[in-house]
């Protein structure tokens, strides 16, 4: 044997005997961006915002943040539905990625199959908040009122389709009310909306609604889960307070294009408990009304096909239609 043809069998046996990479170890070596299909500012921005700079501490690379705003959250949507499964495209999305598709009739994408679930990171806890000058100061009266003056209360949204919209439906249906819905671009300018009086009323997620409330610019009326927020104890619940069984709950994580290997997946979702585990990231997110709230990837993959049946049910007994 030639020392040539020696050389070339002793390479390839340790070829043979290296083990392959396994994807996710090295992962990432390069910038990673990350779709916030909503304006600068909602809870989805500040939540993505706070958990991808500690990510990015820990791994060592950077997480670009890509605010691509409207349709509530579809738009931005797009671009990471048809991205490469290789873990460089992430998008923070809330419940509204589900209700959108009983919302919009040819989204160009499948809000189930065309998405990996990443992990949950938060809850976002609503609120139904009018302006001040609104006659009203419970949820009873509230409805009263709108049953006195039908299609008079117009009430701010962050678009159709959006988990607040979806929220209000549900209340408008249950409680048997007429007010109109005027749809905005995002969290932010609807809670401007209503601080400024330009609508009456909006359903809110709490982060967009914490420093109107503190000033008073805007008057709670009830929180949209089962039990007191414990960032407002003397708020009541919706149901408690006028319309018994009502509750909602929406959430924010993290999405994928379908096919990213687990590895990556699974990588991406410890870094996300190590974040939302630290006290300081905990404590930041809490002062905007949200809730940490980790889940990793198999079971925030079967919640989203629970709740996209569920939604579903919502949407018809709301009454939206599809646009």
């Amino acid at each position: 044997m030639t020392t040539l043809l020696r050389c070339s069998v002793i390479v390839f046996a340790v070829l043979l005997l290296t083990p392959a990479p396994v994807p996710g170890q090295a992962y990432p070596t390069k910038p990673v961006r990350v779709v916030i299909p909503w304006p600068a500012g909602g809870s989805n921005d500040i939540v993505g915002r706070i958990v991808f700079d500690r990510v990015s501490q820990a791994l060592g690379e950077r997480f670009v943040i890509d605010n691509r705003p409207g349709a509530a959250g579809s738009i931005g949507t797009v671009p990471v539905a048809k991205a490469p499964p290789d873990g460089y495209t992430l998008m923070v999305q809330s419940t509204t990625h589900l209700v959108n598709a009983y919302v919009y009739k040819d989204l160009p994408f499948d809000v189930i199959k065309d998405f990996a679930g990443v992990g949950m990171l938060a809850s976002q806890p609503g609120m139904l908040v009018v302006h001040p000058s609104l006659p009203a100061s419970t949820v009873k009266e509230f409805i009263a009122l709108a049953k006195r003056r039908p299609g008079e209360i117009l009430y701010s949204s962050p678009g159709n389709g959006s988990a607040p919209h979806l929220s209000m439906a549900l209340f408008i249906s249950m409680a048997g009310i007429k007010i109109v819905h005027v749809p905005y671009k995002g969290g932010p300018p609807s809670v401007a909306a209503a601080t400024s009086g330009e609508t009456q009323a909006t359903m809110a997620t709490v982060g967009t609604v914490v420093s109107q409330l503190k000033a008073k610019r805007l008057r709670p009326l009830g929180a949209t889960t089962l039990q007191r927020l414990r960032q407002f104890p003397d708020v009541p619940t919706i149901s408690e307070s006028g319309l018994p069984g009502y509750e909602r709950s929406p959430w924010i994580g993290i999405f994928a294009p379908a096919g990213v290997p687990k590895p990556i997946l699974d990588k991406l979702s410890a870094e996300f408990k190590k974040a939302l585990g630290i006290p300081e990231v905990a404590k930041v997110l809490s002062a905007q009304g949200l809730d940490p709230r980790y889940m990793p990837s198999g079971e925030f993959t079967a919640l989203l096909r629970k709740e996209y049946e569920e939604y579903g049910r919502i949407a018809k007994v709301a009454g939206l239609r599809v646009e």
